[in-house]
């Protein structure tokens, strides 16, 4: 009897340090998310802004004016700012 009461006791403690890592991580992820490289599952480079921060707001206007400006203005827009990144469709994205 003994011995299941230590084995019981042993799994119980590595179930609430586990659990006790998951609480720790929910709250490091938010900001560590930023930190880590794209290959290693990062955030992407073209990913939008976090919500709450200035650089969000600029960003929701510029893809509110973009969303009422004419179709044809828009696709001449996106392909100015692709002649001058000189960046083409026919290259590969990795």
């Amino acid at each position: 009897m003994p011995l299941r009461f230590r084995s019981l006791l042993t799994l119980l403690a590595f179930a609430a340090v586990l659990s006790g890592c998951g609480t720790v991580n929910e709250r490091l992820s938010s900001g560590m998310g930023e930190y880590i490289p794209q290959w290693a599952g990062g955030l992407p480079a073209d990913a939008p802004p976090r919500p709450g921060t200035p650089q969000y707001d600029a960003y929701m206007k510029e893809r509110e004016r973009k969303r009422l400006m004419p179709a044809a203005d828009r696709e001449k827009e996106e392909q100015a700012q692709k002649g001058a990144t000189g960046s083409t469709s026919g290259e590969a994205v990795h």
